[in-house]
């Protein structure tokens, strides 16, 4: 538990950061593109519309990655996943009754990971302390799978990014070289540069995108683990002051 909270700051920060920087993504494509003071500066809409057709799933990806992240952050939050008092209300619940039915109610109540890795553990409770710990155990490993699985569309999103970036970059140059050669040579240079600059503006938002998206699920699968570890150290907790207590030893 030491160890989540005192790398909470830097990992809260650098989610921040993330996020800015994917919402801003277009914002600084526009900037980059005006940074030559001979051309005229571009508007966030015309480099849009430069990059072609690819712009759109780009842009898709851009605002399914945000709102992912956003989810996710307010939703792996530890009050949400492991609610302060959960282990007292139900080490309460687990003493004072010892058919588990009020134990389970208040896992339902309760109904989280934590919920549902503790609850998994009622059913075991004549068995001894040390099933219970191996039930508690196995549901935790299912709900870290679970939670990590929930963050399945970032990596998508980052790995597939690039690659529409580049589809659009090839296209674009396929574009650029097919003019020229239909000119028959009389192309000048820098209209050749003009739709090769234009082409790579696809690949240009596409790492954008992908880089904190990137940044984003490593950031939330360290969180993930960081609030497994803490349900297993609540877990051991609960074992020891509670379980073995009230358990009988262990059948075969």
């Amino acid at each position: 538990m030491t160890n989540y909270t005192t790398t909470q700051p830097w990992k809260t920060a650098l989610s921040l950061t993330a996020l800015v920087f994917l919402a801003l993504t277009s914002t600084l494509l526009a900037a980059e593109a005006g940074a030559d003071a001979g051309v005229e500066k571009e508007t966030m809409w015309t480099l849009i519309k430069k990059g072609g057709p690819i712009m759109i799933p780009l842009a898709i990806a851009s605002i399914l990655a945000l709102a992912l992240a956003i989810e996710r952050f307010i939703s792996l939050n530890r009050d949400k996943v492991l609610p302060n008092g959960f282990l007292k209300g139900f080490g309460e619940a687990w003493d004072s009754d010892p058919s588990g039915e009020a134990a389970e109610q208040f896992c339902e109540q309760n109904a989280g990971s934590a919920g549902h890795v503790f609850k998994a553990g009622l059913q075991w409770r004549d068995a001894g302390h040390e099933a219970v710990a191996k039930a508690i155990e196995d549901a935790g490993i299912r709900e870290a799978d679970k939670l990590k699985r929930s963050l399945r569309g970032l990596s998508i999103i980052a790995a597939v990014s690039p690659l529409l970036g580049l589809l659009g970059t090839v296209y674009g140059m396929i574009d650029a070289f097919q003019r020229t050669s239909q000119s028959g040579g009389a192309a000048k240079t820098a209209d050749l540069a003009t739709g090769i600059y234009e082409a790579l503006v696809t690949t240009a938002a596409g790492l954008t995108i992908a880089i904190p998206a990137l940044l984003l699920y490593q950031f939330l699968q360290s969180r993930v683990d960081g609030l497994i570890d803490h349900i297993d150290e609540v877990g051991t907790e609960f074992i020891v002051n509670h379980a073995r207590k009230s358990s009988g030893p262990a059948t075969a």
